[in-house]
């Protein structure tokens, strides 16, 4: 498994020299900067660091205050979580209507198969910003907050303080039909899960299966994956397709769609949870050791079931030729390989 390294998250105005000021309050304590991510939206910056503090040489509480000193001089946030601070993992979800997602959430926490073996996850809120799923929320025993206004749109400091009350780990949204600004999704960068019901990048923003029947698309799908501040330009953690029948309506569409979409998210819940997933260069990868290869591994062996696209049998049904420059059969074999100006 990698190195579970300390996640350092600064968030507000850009003040010049700001990351060289936190930069050196970490060197001059022994802290090891692993990796250094940061980016300005709409005025609002953030930075995060994933950090190696097995060195450090003052105390956590120490590092913690003299962050935070330094945050309030620059008029800026700072998140410090160490690796222990992580023993439970908390979910929020975030919902608007639609009951699908997130009760297939709710229930596989109940049922205890949100993660393999003795991982201590729960789900201990749900926010929406209708109170249209309230009712949902009290079945599983869920407090709910609806921090949106008569006309959906949501109160964002009300969720941040929501998420911080929680000690969130995990943000899904599940269905939330509403855009995160950046004050929300620099604060929980790689920590926040959506699922799309399309094909991602085709027919982003809203009412995608519409989109997609007009389109006049044959096969259609969902995907799940991590949010940035591009609407639904985030990196793709798993997809599912399925068959548009000829003449279909928007709802049979969206019938076909939304189990797929329960279990899209679902999984790409487990995968994060199991840290499974790593994001580099804007693309998710599934680390090395949950990757098959055929033998016995403990991490493999508890995602072994990951299907990050097509199932196998649809793969196997896939034509393998022809192939630029592979003969067909009963073609010479000597017959020449087409270049690129041809």
């Amino acid at each position: 498994m990698t190195r579970d390294l300390t996640e350092i998250t600064v968030i507000g105005g850009d003040e010049t020299g700001l990351i060289a000021r936190v930069t050196t309050v970490l060197f001059e304590r022994g802290v090891n900067i692993e990796d250094l991510d940061q980016a300005v939206r709409d005025g609002v910056f953030r930075m995060t660091m994933r950090v190696d503090a097995t060195g450090l040489e003052t105390s956590r509480d120490e590092l913690r205050r003299t962050l935070a000193d330094l945050g309030r001089e620059l008029d800026v946030e700072v998140q410090v979580r160490f690796p222990s601070d992580r023993t439970a993992r908390r979910i929020a979800l975030l919902v608007t209507r639609e009951t699908h997602a997130p009760e297939a959430l709710l229930e596989a926490e109940a049922n205890g198969e949100l993660v393999e073996g003795d991982a201590d996850v729960e789900i201990p809120v749900v926010i929406g910003n209708r109170g249209d799923l309230r009712g949902l929320a009290e079945r599983y025993d869920k407090p709910f907050y609806d921090v949106g206004d008569s006309n959906g749109s949501p109160d964002e400091d009300r969720l941040l303080d929501l998420l911080a009350e929680y000690d969130v780990d995990l943000v899904v949204l599940a269905r939330y039909m509403r855009i995160l600004s950046p004050e929300v999704v620099f604060r929980y960068e790689g920590r926040i899960i959506n699922v799309h019901p399309s094909l991602l990048p085709a027919f982003p923003g809203a009412q995608a299966y519409r989109q997609a029947k007009e389109a006049g698309v044959r096969i259609a799908g969902v995907t799940a994956h991590y949010v940035t501040t591009d609407l639904d330009q985030g990196p793709t953690i798993a997809q599912r397709a399925f068959d548009v029948p000829d003449g279909a309506d928007v709802e049979t569409i969206k019938r076909r769609g939304q189990p797929l979409e329960a279990e899209v998210l679902l999984e790409a819940v487990r995968l994060h949870l199991a840290d499974a997933v790593t994001i580099h260069k804007g693309r998710v990868h599934l680390r090395s050791e949950f990757e098959s290869d055929g033998e016995a591994d403990d991490a493999a062996d508890t995602l072994a079931d990951v299907q990050l696209g097509l199932p196998e049998s649809a793969r196997e049904a896939n034509p393998d030729a022809p192939v630029d420059g592979e003969p067909l059969a009963g073609d010479p074999v000597d017959a020449p390989t087409p270049s690129d100006d041809d």
